[in-house]
């Protein structure tokens, strides 16, 4: 007795998943959604600017201050001068600051030394208050776009009455959630990036008041010649 020949199966491979939700998600989103992508754009290259601009900027300032002591004990201030030239960051540039007022006394030191501090601390701060305002705008434009897709929903069982058409009302109910969503989704590392790099700030201003006082003690007190 023969066998009936089985009928091969035919295999299909759908879309992943994930990838059909995230796109699903981002054009029932509405116009909202898209003005937080790109608010959140703005912010990750703003943070990811900063970083780099504060690694930058961080030195180890107890071995430049070393080496700047070790010169200025031989009396080489244009060596000194030229350590602090080839260092990056605000703390290099006050400390040259005070080797070219050295002569003005430990008053005249500490003025200038406000003065340089004055055009340095902006620039550390700068772009700063851009990821703030997108960590406090996020959560707006969430709600903003929760409110419009329940207004959607609204409007459509107005019109439809007795016969409402759930597939339409579930389009706003998504576009109420998703923009909610996105706009938590956005604020929440934004928040914690503009802590993060408040933190680094900071670190590198103190790191700019401690060589201050150290560079302004060792000239003020450097024998006179």
């Amino acid at each position: 007795m023969k066998r009936a020949p089985q009928r091969a199966l035919a295999i299909t491979h759908p879309r992943p998943y994930n990838q059909r939700m995230s796109l699903h998600l981002l054009f029932s989103g509405g116009l909202i959604i898209w003005v937080i992508l790109a608010a959140s754009a703005v912010a990750i290259a703003v943070v990811v600017e900063r970083l780099l601009h504060y690694h930058r900027a961080q030195i180890n300032s107890s071995e430049f201050l070393n080496g700047v002591r070790n010169v200025m004990k031989r009396d080489n201030v244009i060596e000194a001068i030229s350590i602090c030239d080839a260092t990056p960051g605000p703390v290099a540039r006050l400390v040259k600051v005070a080797l070219l007022n050295r002569e003005r006394g430990r008053d005249g030191m500490r003025e200038a030394l406000e003065e340089a501090a004055m055009q340095e601390v902006p620039r550390l701060e700068e772009k700063l208050s851009l990821v703030a305002t997108v960590a406090q705008l996020a959560p707006l434009l969430g709600l903003l776009g929760t409110v419009l897709g329940f207004i959607k929903v609204f409007v459509q069982l107005q019109e439809a009455r007795l016969h409402p058409n759930f597939g339409l009302l579930a389009g706003g109910i998504w576009e109420a959630l998703i923009c909610t969503a996105a706009g938590l989704a956005v604020a929440i590392p934004c928040y914690a990036g503009y802590n993060y790099l408040v933190s680094r700030m900071n670190s590198i201003v103190r790191d700019m008041e401690r060589a201050a006082t150290e560079i302004v003690n060792i000239l003020a007190n450097r024998p006179a010649a």
